[in-house]
């Protein structure tokens, strides 16, 4: 990585050697200036990304961790997401107390995160790996994590993702969408920072009114396929209209899925047809939408007490076992709010 600023979307660092830990903390004392956070702010996150490379390297197998700022109600926090395919852990919550160790050092490292956080939490199996989750906010603690979480990672010798996702409530709507510009490379990229420009500024209507919004928007750029859902569970439904290959999923309480149609169609070109589904959503169901980086064969059914977990642990999950190395790839998943 360059000393440049770290962009919104993140940075991702391969984490293999003690050298990692380094690189990482540099970079997220960087963004912690770059988002004019305090001295003591800045020496917490230093603590937690020193701590999550070095277990990574110390545990995990095919280590990596997004690096990214987080933003609400106008104040700027940092995001780190460690996510690894090592031995996994039983408990947890029990390897997150000071003293426990698997590897006869003083098995603080869980607990300093814990500590130093005002938002964790992760994910572990035995032989499948860890995701954890980590925010590091200004001011008061975080009473609880948010409604919905995503991530993107580029093509394999790719900066930058043609592939993206945003989440919006205006006039008491949730509204999340999930992009793939097309092609790679700063060019879709491009076309996705539109579509992400175009989505949070659209006046306030259904889904299919906001993709019709988007298509108007993006004449200008080689286009994308995209998918703008509103989970209403107050309503016990689901508004959804896609175009293109966007894979969309509800998942119910029982862990059934049920896929939603998206039609055929590049929003910013031609004219596409642009249709709203509605699909039944409860106070227990998941949304969960990706790309066609990620393959459809997921089961939230194989990973035991996941749906459980906050969606951004769930969305790396997926991203890490379903994820393809040849293409962009993005993971959304959202839930009921209280």
């Amino acid at each position: 990585m360059t000393e440049d600023a770290v962009p919104d979307g993140g940075v991702w660092f391969r984490v293999e050697t003690s050298s990692a830990a380094s690189t990482v903390r540099r970079a997220a004392e960087r963004l912690a200036g770059q988002l004019g956070m305090s001295e003591a702010d800045t020496a917490d996150l230093a603590i937690v990304a020193a701590e999550l490379t070095s277990n990574l390297v110390k545990h995990a197998d095919e280590g990596n961790l997004l690096l990214r700022p987080v933003r609400r109600e106008g104040e700027a926090g940092v995001e780190l997401v460690a996510v690894d395919s090592g031995p996994g852990m039983a408990d947890l919550s029990l390897s997150s107390r000071d003293g426990h160790s698997t590897t006869g050092t003083l098995g603080i490292g869980l607990g300093a995160i814990v500590r130093q956080a005002t938002w964790f939490d992760g994910y572990s199996r035995p032989g499948r790996g860890t995701v954890l989750a980590v925010q590091l906010w200004p001011g008061q603690p975080v009473a609880e994590g948010p409604w919905v979480g995503g991530l993107t990672r580029p093509l394999t010798g790719e900066t930058v993702s043609g592939d993206a996702f945003a989440a919006r409530v205006v006039e008491g709507r949730h509204q999340v969408l999930v992009c793939d510009g097309l092609g790679h490379g700063p060019l879709a990229s491009a076309a996705s920072d539109a579509a992400l420009g175009a989505f949070r500024a659209a006046p306030p209507g259904p889904p299919a009114a906001v993709v019709q919004h988007l298509h108007g928007a993006m004449s200008h750029t080689r286009g994308a396929a995209l998918a703008v859902a509103e989970p209403d569970p107050a309503a016990g439904v689901l508004r959804y209209s896609g175009l293109g290959n966007i894979s969309a999923s509800v998942v119910g309480g029982d862990g059934r899925r049920r896929g939603l149609v998206s039609l055929p169609g590049i929003a910013g070109h031609q004219r596409p047809v642009v249709r709203e589904y509605d699909y039944p959503f409860d106070a227990d169901a998941l949304l969960v939408m990706h790309s066609d980086g990620v393959t459809d064969r997921w089961q939230l059914a194989d990973y035991p007490g996941l749906a459980e977990r906050s969606p951004l642990v769930m969305a790396a999950t997926l991203l890490r076992d379903a994820g393809v190395r040849r293409d962009d790839a993005c993971v959304l998943v959202a839930r009921a709010w209280s």
